[in-house]
């Protein structure tokens, strides 16, 4: 499932931090580590990035060494960009080597304070066609010791699987089946829907039957598992539960019900990306990476 992942750096001990993160994730094999040189812009020395660029071929053969005694099969990949875009580069290489995965750092916390995604995450999640894991770059910066220890050596420890009962969604809860040593999973859902008690309460009585369906299915493969329903914004809610729970990671669908289902990802995985401050994994489901390469 993860045998050969895409992993962007810029050097940073952030970068690095998500680096260590493979460590943890089964089934890696294979890491294409890229770093891109935006040359799109007038430096002091005028156009030449030839500093930058023997600067970055000394700090990568550094890290493809970190990762080959960890037991990685290690591809360095320098690209010098000239038109486009960061996101543009990180995802024509996947394209291109045709990984399983990207992980990713995000640096956020700009200027608009609680908006954790970067730009460049941002892009790559509203238009990546593989799935993704991001990484805050805050969070690992705050993470050190033993606290470090339990967000990333332990991603798969608490798990958070927000539903809204879609395909897409089921998709994301059958992954989690697959995924070796997985330990605690919480799955939620909030409900949306619904004008008068009576109303509310009929949908809450079948989330609750539905989430039932669910924890005996993943419980049938000697998963623990919790289920949560509430009531509200499902970004707020999904980001709530992950910090009351202190999950390890959100894993979620890229998409789910809503109407418009051609867009690159939907509206409450975005938010939640903006929001959260855990990691989040996304998974592309396989009607929507076709849609994607029909586009």
């Amino acid at each position: 499932m993860f045998e050969k992942v895409l992993v962007p750096t810029d050097f940073s001990e952030h970068a690095k931090k998500t680096i260590v993160c493979l460590t943890r994730i089964p089934g890696v094999r294979e890491v294409v580590l890229q770093h891109v040189i935006n040359a799109t812009h007038y430096t002091k020395r005028g156009w030449t990035h030839e500093t930058e660029i023997e600067n970055a071929k000394i700090q990568m053969d550094e890290e493809k060494k970190v990762l080959e005694r960890l037991g990685f099969s290690v591809k360095v990949k320098i690209d010098v960009i000239t038109s486009g875009s960061v996101s543009a580069a990180i995802l024509t290489a996947a394209e291109c080597e045709k990984v399983s995965f990207i992980i990713m750092g995000s640096r956020g916390g700009g200027q608009i304070r609680g908006f954790l995604l970067g730009s460049v995450s941002a892009d790559v999640l509203r238009q990546g066609k593989t799935y993704l894991l991001i990484i805050r770059h805050s969070l690992a910066k705050e993470l050190n010791g033993a606290v470090f220890d339990r967000f990333c050596p332990g991603i798969f420890s608490r798990v958070l699987c927000p539903t809204d009962f879609s395909n897409a969604a089921q998709t994301a809860v059958s992954m989690l089946k697959r995924i070796e040593g997985i330990g605690e999973i919480h799955v939620l859902h909030v409900v949306t829907k619904g004008e008068t008690h009576d109303e509310i309460e009929a949908h809450m009585s079948e989330a609750k039957e539905r989430l039932g369906e669910i924890k005996t299915y993943l419980s049938m493969s000697g998963l623990r598992v919790e289920t949560h329903i509430r009531l509200g914004h499902p970004t707020h809610e999904i980001t709530a539960l992950a910090d009351e729970v202190e999950s390890s990671l959100i894993l979620m669908s890229s998409h789910g019900n809503g109407m418009l289902a051609e867009i690159l990802v939907g509206s409450t995985t975005l938010g939640v990306a903006i929001h959260a401050k855990r990691p989040l994994m996304v998974i592309r489901t396989p009607a929507q990476l076709q849609k994607q390469a029909s586009s």
